[in-house]
């Protein structure tokens, strides 16, 4: 179940758009957090103090369980993987349906994560997908440093220390193991989100005979040519997001050209991260719409 009434009491507070705009530059490393914090305290909301407008705006992951790790229906470890294009080797949270077995083999889907490495959303997100159904495997692009340290804010530093095309190997090598495991069918989808949202529209180019159908949220375009990807896509986007939205008419074009299968939703008057439930940017009934509409995505491509 989700966590209703602490998500509401969010929405209920007016934050102006600038604050969510300052976040996404803080989020993405555009400015520090001592710049973001110096300039929410410029806004002077009544009755907000700093401490609590920060709080909203920065992610509370006791917010973001839906689906609990004890829940009967699925079961959930961590699984060591080869990444022979990446770091050699990695680490990821597999979560699998309950009566999935090697007789009974279920579709998978890999999960891929923002820009901070494996946090408790992208794990509840995981076990979302494992209770609808699909083996779910989500990679941790900082297991070479240690894994996710528990706070974005060194989880995001310590991604940028890593080489974009050596995350992309590692999971590249999460798709190609979880396409042969033995509790999975020969089918294999990919939803991210922010940064994931990238490598999933990468994977679906840079893997076109691996990934089966693609769901990214708020992704930049691949760099792997567009012409690659034999996958479906859907594609979800944040009204509000200006500096995503803005690649998108050249990745329309691109994908227009190559004839690709592709649908793309746009959600109005919402922020980058509105599927994310830890956060005041969660947008309860468009984050349920867009995560329906991928579920049957994925259903229909997957089955």
């Amino acid at each position: 179940m989700n966590n209703c009434s602490d998500n509401d009491s969010l929405a209920k507070i007016n934050i102006p758009q600038e604050a969510f705009d300052w976040y996404d530059e803080y989020a993405h490393g555009d400015i520090d957090r001592r710049t973001f914090l110096k300039r929410l305290a410029t806004l002077g909301i009544a009755g907000l103090t700093l401490s609590t407008l920060s709080g909203v705006l920065i992610p509370d992951y006791a917010l973001a369980e839906q689906v609990s790790f004890n829940d009967p229906d699925i079961k959930a470890s961590y699984l060591e993987f080869a990444a022979p294009e990446g770091h050699g080797k990695g680490r990821g949270y597999l979560v699998v349906p309950a009566g999935v077995s090697a007789e009974n083999p279920a579709p998978a889907v890999l999960v891929a994560h923002e820009n901070r490495g494996l946090n408790p959303y992208i794990e509840d997100v995981a076990r979302r997908l494992a209770k609808a159904g699909f083996v779910a495997f989500a990679p941790d692009a900082l297991y070479p440093l240690g894994g996710y340290p528990g706070n974005d804010d060194d989880g995001r530093a310590m991604q940028k220390t890593l080489e974009r095309n050596k995350i992309e190997g590692d999971f590249a090598g999460a798709a190609r193991m979880l396409k042969a495991h033995p509790l999975t069918t020969e089918k294999l989808g990919m939803v991210g989100f922010c940064f994931g949202g990238y490598l999933t529209n990468q994977m679906a180019a840079m893997l076109p005979d691996i990934i089966d159908a693609a769901a990214p949220f708020y992704g930049t375009p691949p760099q792997n040519p567009v012409a690659d990807i034999k996958a479906p896509l859907q594609l979800h986007f944040a009204g509000l997001d200006k500096r995503v939205n803005g690649y998108w008419p050249e990745y329309e074009a691109a994908l227009k050209a190559a004839k690709t299968d592709y649908t793309a939703f746009f959600y109005p008057d919402v922020n980058h991260g509105f599927h994310n439930d830890s956060t005041a940017r969660y947008d309860e009934k468009s984050a349920e719409l867009a995560w329906s509409r991928t579920l049957e995505f994925f259903k229909q491509h997957l089955s």
